[in-house]
């Protein structure tokens, strides 16, 4: 239970999400370079980057249900608060391309 705390949560809430877009950027850059998938337009208002982007906020999912199984509320609340500043962000910058098609 030492690991029960706001602090604990809120420095994984945001630093899980950067290294979730590191990997998975990472393994859709190697599967463009193999052709297994097509190159897509680079950028960041291209498809695949908001989609990449979505998912490393998701990342959060993962620690967010270890603290839950474990009963660490204080770790979970400081979870939810960086994740909410990643999706407020996420749709700020998308908000264009999602709300005017």
């Amino acid at each position: 239970m030492r690991y029960n705390t706001f602090g604990i949560g809120l420095l994984l809430g945001a630093l899980v999400p950067v290294l979730g877009y590191i990997l998975i950027g990472g393994i859709f850059d190697l599967l463009s370079q193999t052709g297994v998938l097509d190159s897509a337009p680079s950028g960041l208002h291209s498809r695949r980057e908001r989609t990449v982007i979505l998912f490393a906020i998701c990342c959060n999912l993962i620690p967010l249900n270890i603290f839950r199984r474990r009963r660490m509320d204080n770790s979970m609340r400081g979870i939810v608060i960086p994740t909410m500043v990643y999706v407020g962000a996420w749709l700020y910058i998308f908000s264009d391309i999602l709300f005017n098609s």
